[in-house]
């Protein structure tokens, strides 16, 4: 009895959210580098029916065996969605990719397609069936409520985005150093000005920054605790390209979501909850 507790406690502990196995670069380089493989485990690939096939579209993060968390501007209402999880290399199968089907898709009810600056850029996919967690697979821990990373904390974009402004879409995955700017340097104008709400988080725009931070994708935040956390949810940058001074990515901030996550994944009105 004691042994199978043992067991277990150890199969817990290995799968624990935000503990990968393949510890990440912790680099000072700003510009994107390839990931080391499989370093961050909870970033998926979201991929879009075109009928005949499906192809990248965004990031996204999973934060349990059964939910991804992207942004809602990934969404397109009528279309199908799947995640892959496990994937690395886009363009080579490697054996530890899983695809699962989209069974249920909810975008924040105060969502609008319409004004992206205006907030709630935030979705939540519910899988068909339970992650298979492994040391390639594994969720990142969801912030606490209210939780706010001070200014030039050291977070981590990542994702399959363009390699530079209007570039090609990167086969292996990246990430970019994106220090955390404060909300009230983000909100000063010759920054974001009022585009930036309290419940977004702004990363990078000191120096140069990569490009390769996917829509949907996670703003990897590393806690005092040891544990990873999915901080923010990449949402918009600047019109202008790439590396903009002052204009750093903006991300949704997950911790201002903590009660919705806790509605829908419940399962509690789906209507209400802007279920697509």
């Amino acid at each position: 009895m004691m042994e199978a507790l043992l067991v277990l406690l150890l199969v817990v502990g290995a799968h624990a959210c935000g503990n990968p196995s393949y510890q990440p670069y912790m680099t000072r380089v700003v510009n994107g580098i390839d990931a080391k493989p499989y370093s961050w485990p909870w970033q998926i690939s979201l991929e879009v029916d075109h009928g005949s096939y499906y192809s990248h579209t965004c990031g996204g993060s999973l934060i349990d065996r059964n939910w991804v968390v992207t942004a809602g501007h990934c969404i397109q209402s009528g279309r199908s969605y799947r995640a892959v999880l496990g994937e690395y290399d886009r363009d080579v199968h490697e054996g530890s990719e899983e695809t699962i089907y989209a069974a249920k898709i909810f975008v924040h009810p105060q969502w609008n397609p319409n004004c992206l600056t205006c907030g709630n850029d935030i979705a939540l996919i519910k899988l068909s069936k339970p992650a298979t967690l492994s040391d390639k697979v594994k969720p990142a821990c969801v912030p606490p409520a209210g939780d706010i990373f001070e200014n030039n904390y050291p977070c981590y974009v990542t994702g399959w985005g363009r390699l530079y402004t209007g570039g090609p879409l990167a086969s292996k995955l990246q990430q970019a150093l994106l220090p955390v700017v404060d909300h009230q340097t983000c909100q000063q104008n010759d920054w974001w000005g009022g585009n930036v709400k309290s419940t977004m988080v702004c990363a990078g725009g000191y120096e140069k920054s990569g490009c390769n931070g996917d829509s949907g994708g996670p703003l990897n935040c590393q806690g005092t605790d040891g544990s990873w956390y999915a901080y923010g949810v990449v949402s918009f940058g600047s019109a202008w390209g790439c590396n903009t001074l002052k204009k750093p990515t903006v991300f949704t901030r997950v911790s201002a979501f903590n009660s919705w996550i806790d509605l829908v994944s419940k399962g509690l009105n789906s209507k209400k909850l802007g279920q697509k």
